[in-house]
């Protein structure tokens, strides 16, 4: 039976508010309006951005369907929609590209106007396309993928080769991208350079796993947890440490261990301490230091501005610097040509049902990447 045009009944995993647990909900997913595609996602990726909203670190409004890394299958498309079609495998994209604001017009922008990322919850028309109980339920950084159906604009939407296992590649949709991205695209990572990533998650590794790529000779992994420095080791760290096992700064233990040649640093936690510490651990005068995970909303730094006036670069990386309509086929091309490899991220696949206990994997640190698989 033929689903277009007609509301759509299926399952989601709604947040009600703040701080609460998941509940897989029947939700209704209305037909998508002019501009607008509906997906049938069939694979999301848990990522700590989305802990984020559940611990108010980010934005969101309530209720809301949270999770924003994923793949899936054009369902059906509204009036006017010429780049997808139904039946075509898409990945929803938390960062847009409307191809009209400053920043996609510029070719060294990506942070492109129409980003959710103050928690509006809904699209171009104000309105919401969920809803449960009877009431609205809200859009979370224009995707919404924990939910077996949902709408995106145009601008949030990319068509993907047809071979690609949506599995693995919806990790393209959001931690993998950011990561590697960091590092070959928004550092611009070179040759026999050092680098060091503070924070060995999905993302950390991506970064590793681009400085490799990029031709790094010395990749130095931080963590606290040291269960990560294996996995660390595995996708391209040369050496992990963890400050716990020091008392000086760690600033001052890289500069020791690199011959005082690090040359790019790299934030993937996203704490203010952090920060500063991946700032003052790069060279003094040639040093680049890049903010890859998501800040708490509304923090404030301080920090000596001596740090930046000898000669550092401090820079900020949203979706590793890519252009998502433009830049996504192209990653998901160079993996199907086994220029990276994903599976070393995924080390858990679940049935959909199961978010609390990917959830719960995340808190614990014993997950890269869990998917959830519709």
């Amino acid at each position: 039976m033929s689903t277009l045009g007609k509301v759509i009944r299926c399952k989601a995993a709604v947040l009600w508010g703040l701080k609460q647990p998941f509940s897989i909900e029947e939700v209704e997913v209305a037909p998508p309006k002019a501009y607008e595609v509906r997906i049938k996602i069939l694979a999301t990726g848990i990522c700590r951005s989305d802990d984020h909203a559940i611990q108010g670190y980010l934005v969101a409004k309530f209720p809301v369907i949270l999770g924003h890394e994923a793949a899936g299958i054009v369902e059906s498309i509204g009036e006017g929609v010429t780049t997808v079609k139904p039946g075509d495998k898409v990945i929803p994209l938390c960062l847009p590209q409307c191809g009209k604001c400053s920043s996609c017009i510029n070719p060294n922008g990506n942070f492109c106007e129409k980003v959710d990322i103050t928690g509006k919850g809904v699209l171009s028309d104000d309105t919401s396309r969920f809803t449960c109980r009877g009431k609205p339920v809200y859009h979370f950084l224009s995707t919404s993928t924990f939910t077996e159906y949902t709408v995106v604009e145009e601008s949030s939407v990319i068509k993907i080769d047809a071979a690609a296992p949506l599995e693995k590649v919806c990790l393209i949709g959001c931690g993998f991208s950011t990561g590697y991205g960091a590092a070959v695209k928004t550092a611009k990572v070179t040759p026999g350079s050092t680098c060091v990533v503070f924070g060995l998650g999905g993302v950390g590794l991506s970064v590793i796993i681009g400085c490799k790529s990029a031709g790094a000779s010395q990749i130095i992994g931080i963590d606290i947890n040291k269960d990560k420095f294996g996995k660390a080791k595995a996708v391209g760290a040369t050496e992990c440490i963890s400050p716990k096992d020091y008392t000086k700064p760690i600033s001052e233990v890289l500069k020791e261990m690199t011959g005082n040649s690090v040359g790019y640093t790299f934030e993937a936690i996203g704490h203010p301490e952090t920060l500063i510490d991946a700032l003052a651990s790069c060279h003094v005068s040639y040093g680049t230091s890049v903010i890859v995970g998501l800040p708490p909303s509304s923090t404030m730094l301080t920090y000596d501005p001596m740090l930046l006036f000898t000669g550092r670069t401090w820079k900020g990386c949203v979706f590793g610097g890519w252009k998502s309509k433009e830049d996504i086929p192209k990653l998901v091309s160079d993996f199907l040509a086994k220029k990276f490899d994903l599976d070393q991220l995924i080390t858990h696949v679940l049935p959909f049902n199961k978010i609390k206990e990917g959830f719960d994997l995340l808190y614990k640190g014993e997950c890269i990447r869990t998917v959830l698989v519709m």
